[in-house]
């Protein structure tokens, strides 16, 4: 999300960045290339014109800090206003209700609701420790029910069964009664798909609001629909007493411009953020980290949590270990860190929250396919445990039988043992003290030094 936009913004703020000093006319032009950004972020007009104004007033109006030049003045303000737009700082759930918090999903068809119950009830289970109760009142869409179920079971959560000729009240109703009797912490109740414009279907999910009185109604929108996601959601809040936005696909979604109307046209906060149909691809909002990323300077504490969230430690440990020790890195090694990778979103996901790789990630995407991963993953699953073990073994008819078990190419099986023969060298110099003197070289290295972490130089 905000490939566009930050391509955009990073141009015009670095044409600033070298000014020695800022005059009306300069900052009048930069603010006009900053409007053509948003507006081709599909981001709404109201929200353009008050972003603009207020960046140009703040700008003209700055007395800038000696320790920063004038352009990085304009752009800490861009920075802040950015943050603003978006809501300042994530909102979090209110779960401090009475047990069960009764959270309820609203939006449009097709907008990933019943996925998004899905992700949130694995979140709530795992990262809050709730128990959680799901319920589909979607008796219309064909399988609507059959999906939550099977969601369900996925990330271990219980399912509370419903029929599609029950009234969605009635079957909230049973699924709360159920809820307190069995002291669930949380009731997540999936609805049905609806147009703002259809008032038969917005006077039932009125009356089911009232009928359970959530702590929680959360709407969920596609974030490719652009502004116009900001409007439906407009409408919704003004039959429903919304408390936060679900923005779903932004994996899809390169401009952005919903995330940064939907504050304020509605006023309500964004609360997730949801990536591709994995149950754990949701992620909470902060917007103060996503104007960073906004702007090319990453997202450092969102990198951290995920590394904490997805990365297995304990097999981490024994592999460093392992090197550290024998010196020794084999073919399951780096499968385990193929995989990881993969559960952390990919080599791109990675490189969109690390600071100064601004513009990298387009670079490498044009080298390094995701998929090139999954290919590889294929290679070293067709190979024996004996294989993997030792790669010497691999030679001309166990390279054409991998790959023909695979579905890759003998070339593609020698390329990927020559990247793991790269790796396999870079590992064993980090056997006993090789990492230090690895690090140390790196640091005497021209432009290197100040890449490297403090008291590794």
């Amino acid at each position: 999300m905000f490939e566009s936009l930050t391509d955009r913004l990073s141009k015009t703020l670095k044409h600033l960045r070298g000014q020695g000093r800022l005059t009306e006319d300069n900052i009048k032009d930069a603010m006009r290339e900053v409007r053509r950004a948003l507006l081709e972020a599909d981001v709404a007009l109201p929200v353009v014109k008050a972003f603009v104004a207020n960046v140009q007033e703040k700008s003209l109006g700055q007395e800038v800090s000696s320790s920063l030049s004038p352009g990085q003045a304009v752009i800490k303000i861009v920075q802040g206003e950015l943050e603003q737009l978006m809501g300042e700082k994530n909102e979090s759930l209110d779960l401090a209700a009475q047990p069960p918090a009764v959270i309820m999903m609203a939006g449009l068809q097709g907008a990933g609701k019943t996925t998004s119950v899905g992700k949130l009830a694995k979140r709530l289970k795992e990262t809050e420790k709730k128990k959680v109760l799901v319920v589909s009142c979607d008796v219309y869409r064909p399988a609507a029910i059959d999906q939550l179920e099977v969601l369900a079971k996925q990330v271990g959560v219980e399912f509370f069964p419903s029929q599609g000729e029950q009234d969605p009240r009635d079957i909230a109703a049973r699924a709360l009664d159920f809820a307190k009797k069995h002291y669930f912490d949380v009731l997540l109740v999936d609805t049905a798909g609806r147009l703002h414009v259809d008032a038969d279907m917005m006077d039932e999910i009125k009356a089911l609001h009232a009928s359970i009185n959530p702590v929680e109604t959360l709407f969920v929108v596609d974030s490719m629909t652009g502004q116009d996601a900001a409007k439906t959601a407009k409408a919704f809040d003004d039959a429903l007493p919304l408390t936060g936005v679900i923005l779903t696909k932004t994996d899809g979604d390169a401009r952005g411009g919903a995330a940064l109307s939907i504050r304020h046209i509605t006023g309500k906060p964004i609360k997730f953020l949801g990536s591709g149909e994995k149950t754990d691809a949701l992620e909470a909002f902060h917007p103060d980290r996503m104007a960073s990323r906004i702007l090319g300077m990453g997202d450092v504490l969102s990198l951290i949590e995920e590394v904490e969230q997805k990365v297995d430690k304990e097999q981490a440990q024994k592999l460093a270990q392992k090197i550290q020790k024998e010196g020794r890195f084999d073919l399951e090694d780096f499968l385990n860190q193929l995989q990881q990778m993969k559960n952390m979103g990919g080599v791109t996901s990675l490189l969109d929250k690390m600071p100064g790789m601004n513009g990298m990630a387009d670079k490498v995407k044009g080298q390094i396919d995701d998929k090139q991963f999954v290919h590889m993953e294929a290679i070293i699953q067709s190979m024996t445990p004996k294989e993997r073990a030792r790669p010497d073994l691999i030679k001309g008819s166990r390279k054409r039988r991998i790959a023909a078990g695979s579905g890759r190419t003998v070339q593609e099986v020698n390329r990927l043992l020559k990247q793991f023969t790269q790796m396999q060298k870079m590992m064993k110099k980090m056997k006993g003290g090789g990492l230090k003197k690895m690090m140390r070289g790196l640091g005497g290295m021209p432009g290197m030094g100040g890449m490297l972490p403090p008291g590794m130089k």
